[in-house]
Formats: structure tokens, C-alpha cells, sequence
């Protein structure tokens, strides 16, 4: 796996199954989320986009399905805090060592917090992104939470 991703070398790493899909990156996409999932196939429920955002100033990481929108209060509430932001696009790729469009819960250069939509998290697969732009992963909710050391919270808006 020498040409994996930092995303790719930490599942094996963790001996966890996955499966590898590419498609094809625009850029400028306005929901690339949806774009990914309409392009490999999978319902967007269970293509996950990568969001880092700021908890009371600190880095964290959420994932929730593509065609969903993120609820600050509840991102907040889920990392115990009072208020979050999205997090600066550069500093987003400065903290994972990963370009936007293509962050991945796994395998980022400094680990942050990281929280996962619970909605999504009862189905028996799911798709992330997997390291770069147009290469997603599927994996079971079980490994995504253990390789990335997160838990499944609420943090989409209704």
C-alpha cells in the first residue's frame, strides 16, 4: 500500500476492511458530498462529507451524510462546548495534511476530536472520503468509529 493515503495507511494499519471507489473530482462542485455520491452510486445517506470545525477554539472533526446540513449547536453540544464554527478551509488542510474536498476522518496529521452523525452510523456500510479528492472508502460505522477514536452523536440540523 506504499501509494495509499494517510486515510488508506490508517485503516490497514488498524487491520479494518475496506473497500477502495474512485470517481472523477470536479472542482467547484457547490455540494461535492452529493456530487461523490451520485458519482459512485451509494444513496447520500450513507456518503459521509468530512467537516473540521472549531469547538471554544479547538479542532474538531464531524462527518455526517452529504446531503445533510450541520447544526453548530448540536456539533457544539456534541464536544461539550458552547459554540462551533467551521474551521478555515487553509487551517482545515494545515491541521489534516489533507486538501479540502478530499479530508478524511482517518488518518489526519494531528487527531482531533472527531463525532459522526448517529443517523448514519445504523447502516451496514458506509462511505467516507479516503485520504485525496475522488477516492472514497466504505467501511462498517464499528471500524470508522474505532480508527478514527470517535462516537456517534446528533449533529445534523432537522
Amino acid at each position: 500500500m506504499s501509494k495509499g493515503t494517510p486515510a488508506t495507511q490508517a485503516l490497514a494499519r488498524a487491520k479494518v476492511a475496506f473497500e477502495l471507489l474512485e470517481y472523477d473530482y470536479v472542482s467547484g462542485q457547490a455540494q461535492i458530498g452529493l456530487h461523490a455520491a451520485e458519482e459512485i452510486g451509494w444513496p447520500p445517506e450513507k456518503v459521509l462529507k468530512t467537516l473540521m470545525v472549531e469547538v471554544d477554539g479547538k479542532p474538531c472533526c464531524a462527518a455526517i451524510p452529504s446531503g445533510a446540513s450541520l447544526s453548530m449547536k448540536r456539533v457544539a453540544s456534541a464536544f461539550g462546548g458552547k459554540s462551533a464554527q467551521m474551521m478555515d478551509p487553509a487551517k482545515a488542510e494545515r491541521l489534516t495534511g489533507m486538501h479540502t474536498g478530499g479530508i478524511s476522518p482517518f488518518g489526519q496529521k494531528k487527531r482531533v476530536p472527531t463525532a459522526f452523525e448517529a443517523a448514519a452510523m445504523g447502516a451496514e456500510r458506509i462511505v467516507l472520503n479516503g485520504g485525496r479528492r475522488g477516492l472514497m472508502v466504505v467501511v462498517t460505522p464499528a471500524d470508522a468509529l474505532e480508527v478514527s477514536g470517535g462516537k456517534a452523536a446528533p449533529l445534523a440540523a432537522d
